[in-house]
């Protein structure tokens, strides 16, 4: 059995062009699709306190502008982080000392980094050393013939075999990790639980299931593989259209972590 960390939900704030929108119409605006798709939820301070009020602990913040290097929604982030008394992890486009630096300064308690495992590994290698916690890295994976890559530049371009990857960067130290099967991100079709279950066989540091969930039971199965190693979820297009509320989705992981934690106390684990 892993740490007891408790397992966590992230509500996601989604912004494309300063503007907090579902998350399936924000992936898909920032891969060129129709704007006819755009689907704003309101301000990304408005929606992050509605995160907050219907109780959450932690908000997931992605400038998907940035990841995909159609802009920068910098100034919002810090609006996010000001308005809310939560913690915030945010990413999207963050590949450098200067941008990693800018970010941390505004209060957040963690920064999630992805293209820059891959295309900057040494600079990587440091933030991890220097910054420990305060860096989570984002394995968005896409299956390939090739077998499991990462995708980088907003889920754009693939790059790296995940295993090899994964390998260097525990012997870095990085202590946590968002997995994320990006065919499933925004979909709504389910989290690719195998593929959680794998990666958590290969490292002992939490990993956080970062996108696909379709609803209240996916959330429970996610919960229910804290033991293995998931220590959460992020929560966004299901939440975003009405299709699970935020209360019902912490109580119901809150309900499943009990449930796995009492009978492993059965069993004497």
């Amino acid at each position: 059995m892993k740490n007891v960390e408790t397992f966590e939900v992230f509500p996601s704030v989604d912004i494309v062009d300063g503007v907090a929108m579902t998350s399936n119409s924000a992936i898909r605006l920032t891969r060129g699709e129709s704007t006819t798709l755009r689907k704003p939820l309101g301000t990304p301070a408005e929606v992050a306190l509605e995160w907050q009020n219907a109780g959450a602990n932690w908000i997931h913040v992605v400038d998907l502008d940035a990841a995909s290097g159609r802009g920068c929604n910098s100034h919002l982030i810090a609006e996010v982080i000001a308005a809310v008394d939560i913690n915030v992890q945010v990413c999207g486009g963050i590949r450098n000392e200067t941008i990693l630096s800018q970010v941390l300064a505004t209060g957040c308690q963690r920064v999630n980094l992805g293209t820059a495992a891959l295309e900057n590994p040494i600079w990587c290698a440091k933030a991890i050393e220097k910054y420990g916690d305060k860096i989570a890295i984002a394995l968005d994976v896409r299956n390939t013939s090739e077998g499991y890559q990462l995708a980088t530049h907003g889920w754009n371009v693939n790059k790296g075999n995940l295993w090899e990857v994964l390998e260097r960067l525990d012997k870095e130290g990085c202590q946590r990790y968002v997995v994320t099967d990006v065919e499933r991100g925004g979909m709504m079709s389910s989290p690719n639980f195998e593929l959680l279950r794998q990666v958590c066989e290969k490292t002992s540091a939490p990993v956080v299931a970062g996108g696909g969930v379709s609803g209240i039971d996916d959330l429970s199965t996610l919960a229910a593989m804290s033991d293995l190693g998931v220590k959460g979820a992020i929560l966004g297009q299901a939440l975003h259209i009405g299709k699970v509320s935020l209360e019902d989705a912490l109580a119901a992981t809150q309900l499943s972590q009990t449930t796995q934690s009492s009978r492993n106390t059965l069993l004497g684990r």
